[in-house]
């Protein structure tokens, strides 16, 4: 009883800044309130995060517009002070920025090459940017013009115009998980940048209760691109959501709180709907809104960081082979030795390693990242079993050792990590015994533990 004297009011409270139009959506945002905080309880999304879980490597590709300059993403249109535009005017850079469409023509792309490399890389599910927060979609949409499939891009000549169906046709014929990266905030939708006013940050650039209609048409936009994606390639296993200012009130803390910005505004694009929607054509499939918490954060995404430890939910570390997310010139690339470190630290503490590299404006993956890809993958072929499908075993890292064992228990394995160049031992002591080395592999060596 108390509960729905709650509620109640917190309905009536909601709906007086909004207008009578707005009423009934928020009715319905409003029962899905409580059940938006709870962590996911559907059997069948438990199940395909566990075998999620067993998959342990993934490929990820930050590429669109913004490679032609290999600049730092869209972040350029970003009025905030730690954004650097070398000085260029604002409202010049941004007039540039967003022509590069006229300009995104990567005839150098191969679909196939990709999936090649990241299938022989030992990568078993892939994420793509299929739009970043300059709102350039790497898809076929009918909801803009702004995008590879549109004549005002010269690429939309191309039998690849569609990007990521391209992409999810080659990577399908490796069997590898299908996962799309997509932005929630789209800075060229004017809808939520209404080009009216300034944009003083990343948020959207006017008063939402002030405006209802129009933070509803963005919602409505928003819902239909994803409608977009997750019903017109086929079965799709992860939507990868990113732009984390947008998010319901609930999820609001105290690291979150200045990401919305001068205007502090809550930004809710009603996730209980969407979440329906994807699912529809997809019963299985992941979602992770980036962030946010609750039962539509699937599994958690870490970035550049590797935990110390176990974490109590599921995860996967999103990590750049280089310092930049796209490309950029003269990239300072990860060793393979410090990657394949870092995916079984990772995989040691019950993790997946979601590995980004930034193709070029000709669509090229740049050789550093595929001289390393092939590496990774030469020494998964010796010691895969020791990574895919294990789970953690106490004491998870200690020093040079890294502990996995088999689902089951039955097999337990050590994996002793080699410094960079070390010529591997004979033999390797771990909790007090020694075991002979039988796989010399560069970077790491595995034991089965007795």
């Amino acid at each position: 009883m108390k509960k729905t004297v709650i509620l109640a009011a917190f309905v009536s409270l909601f709906i007086t800044n909004l207008s009578t139009a707005n009423a009934q959506e928020v009715r319905t945002a409003t029962r899905d309130y409580a059940d938006e905080q709870r962590d996911e309880t559907d059997p069948v999304i438990l199940k395909r995060l566990e075998d999620w879980k067993d998959l342990k490597f993934g490929f990820m590709a930050h590429w669109g517009i913004y490679s032609q300059w290999a600049t730092v993403e869209s972040w350029g249109l970003c009025s905030e002070p730690w954004i650097d535009r070398k000085d260029a005017p604002y409202d010049e850079y941004k007039r540039q920025y967003t022509a590069l469409n006229t300009t995104f023509n990567p005839k150098r792309f191969n679909p196939e090459r990709w999936a090649k490399a990241a299938a022989q890389a030992g990568m078993k599910y892939m994420v793509f940017t299929t739009k970043h927060h300059d709102g350039f979609c790497m898809y076929g949409t009918e909801e803009t013009t702004y995008s590879t499939v549109n004549s005002s891009c010269p690429f939309f000549k191309s039998k690849n115009s569609d990007i990521t169906k391209a992409l999810t046709d080659a990577f399908r014929q490796y069997n590898m998980w299908i996962g799309y990266y997509f932005s929630k905030p789209d800075w060229h939708c004017p809808d939520y940048w209404a080009p009216e006013w300034a944009t003083p940050d990343r948020n959207v650039n006017y008063t939402i209760a002030d405006k209802p209609d129009r933070w509803r048409r963005y919602c409505d936009f928003t819902y239909n691109q994803i409608r977009e994606l997750t019903h017109n390639y086929g079965d799709i296993d992860i939507l990868w959501l990113d732009g984390g200012w947008i998010r319901p009130e609930w999820s609001v803390n105290d690291e979150t709180r200045p990401w919305l910005g001068c205007s502090g505004q809550i930004q809710d694009i009603n996730m209980p709907r969407i979440a329906k929607m994807a699912r529809e054509n997809n019963p299985d499939l992941l979602i992770v809104d980036r962030s946010v918490g609750g039962k539509y954060e699937n599994y958690r995404t870490p970035e550049k960081q590797v935990p110390d430890t176990l974490l109590p939910y599921p995860w996967e570390t999103c990590m750049t082979m280089g310092d930049s997310w796209s490309y950029v010139h003269n990239d300072n690339y990860k060793s393979t030795n410090e990657l394949i470190h870092m995916l079984c630290d990772i995989v040691a503490k019950g993790g997946n390693l979601l590995l980004n590299v930034g193709p070029d404006a000709d669509g090229n993956i740049p050789e550093p990242c595929l001289k390393r890809m092939e590496e990774m993958g030469e020494w998964l072929r010796q010691n895969g079993q020791a990574i895919y499908g294990t789970r953690p075993l106490k004491p998870y890292a200690k020093d040079r050792v890294r502990y996995t064992q088999s689902k089951d228990g039955l097999h337990r394995y050590a994996i002793y990590l080699l410094d960079d160049g070390e010529v591997p031992p004979s033999r390797i002591e771990v909790d007090g015994m020694v075991y002979r080395i039988k796989k010399k592999t560069k970077h790491a060596v595995v034991v089965e533990l007795m």
